[in-house]
């Protein structure tokens, strides 16, 4: 039988062994966070008033929002007039007396790209400078952070306003949707400010929009009359020299009925002729002083009356840039925000607490290990 391991009696000549890593004893430890309360409470204390002060102290940040939608059509009704009273200039008219309806201002009425510009103007960082430098409380602003604003370095500036870019925008509410509303912000230092900024940035940006949208139409105006004027010129060109060639062989074929002694109208019976006869000398003759009068090109070439036509209505016609449209609707108004941005004042009192309470902790062990070694 195999002989079993019996247990070892205590005694005091055979004491129980531990290992070297001793545990420490939690009764002890406790003495000591008891015993140094005191630095504690003073360490948690001093964190939770300078925490305190920060979260008073500290730059306050207010957003005020609204959202917006595409603008419905009677909303764009005043500046689609401006667009569509000159469709007929765009227009083909053939021969045939069929119109083909030109789609090149169409481009420009649709509430949807009228929409997204709006949002990408809004987005624009050459529009959010351009509204700063006119802003009283960004220059203020810029005053107070700055010991000598006017001795701000070019790096400097770039990013101020960099982060001040960053406190405009306009997102999507859902990246998803394709139609999606568009949520715009403004981010300052005070809530009736956040309210006033982005009212006023809304304004200014529209205002931008719908400046572009007539200058815009402008450029479209302009561009076609150029292209009749330039079609105009080929084709009256093109006149005059038909008108003088069918002169000279007016003038030739009158030259030949003197010469054959053809003076009345008569039939040669060859239409194919170069110098036609037919008219007779005097007949020529009456043909060649009626082509040297002729003033009005469109007998020769009837395609300028449709060109003359459609650049008197462009003379006639002016865009008005005082009527009044909208590039989007709103869904949710601009209001003044309830909640602070920042700072989270009681979150940081709270994590202030906390860090000072774990500090305190932390120094109080560390004495409490220096000890036990010594």
């Amino acid at each position: 039988m195999k002989q079993q391991n019996q247990p070892q009696p205590y005694s005091p000549e055979n004491p129980p062994m531990y290992s070297s890593n001793e545990e420490i004893d939690l009764r002890e430890l406790f003495k000591a966070l008891w015993e140094g309360k005191l630095i504690i409470i003073l360490v948690t204390a001093l964190f939770t008033a300078s925490s305190v002060g920060f979260a008073l102290f500290a730059q306050e940040w207010w957003s005020s929002d609204a959202e917006i939608a595409e603008a419905q059509p009677r909303n764009v009704a005043a500046y689609q007039q401006q667009v569509k009273q000159f469709q007929p200039v765009f227009n083909i008219y053939q021969d045939d007396g069929t119109v083909l309806v030109s789609k090149e201002l169409d481009g420009l009425v649709g509430v949807e790209i009228l929409f997204k510009r709006f949002v990408n103007t809004f987005n624009s960082n050459n529009n959010k400078r351009a509204f700063l430098d006119k802003s009283t409380e960004f220059q203020e602003f810029k005053v107070g952070t700055t010991v000598n604003a006017s001795n701000l370095t070019e790096d400097e500036v770039r990013a101020l306003y960099a982060r001040w870019f960053e406190r405009i925008s306009a997102s999507k509410v859902d990246n998803k949707g394709r139609n999606s509303p568009y949520t715009i912000s403004f981010q300052t230092t005070t809530k009736e400010s956040s309210f006033d900024l982005l009212t006023s940035y809304v304004s200014f940006t529209e205002s931008k929009v719908r400046e572009d949208a007539f200058s815009n139409l402008k450029a479209f105006v302009n561009s076609k009359r150029n292209e009749l004027i330039q079609q105009k010129r080929i084709l009256e060109s093109q006149a005059k020299n038909q008108l003088l060639v069918e002169t000279e062989r007016t003038k030739y074929a009158m030259e030949i009925a003197q010469a054959a002694g053809v003076e009345k109208p008569t039939q040669t019976g060859n239409d194919k002729e170069i110098f036609g006869i037919e008219l007779g000398s005097k007949g020529l003759e009456a043909k060649v002083k009626a082509l040297d009068s002729l003033k009005n090109l469109t007998v020769i070439e009837p395609r300028l009356l449709q060109i003359n036509a459609k650049l008197d209505m462009l003379n006639n016609l002016e865009i008005d840039r005082t009527v009044d449209f909208q590039t989007f609707r709103y869904l949710e108004n601009v209001e003044q925000p309830i909640t602070r941005d920042k700072p989270k004042r009681a979150l940081i009192v709270v994590l202030g607490t906390l860090l000072g309470g774990m500090l305190g902790v932390a120094i109080v062990l560390i004495r409490f290990a220096f000890r036990k070694e010594d």
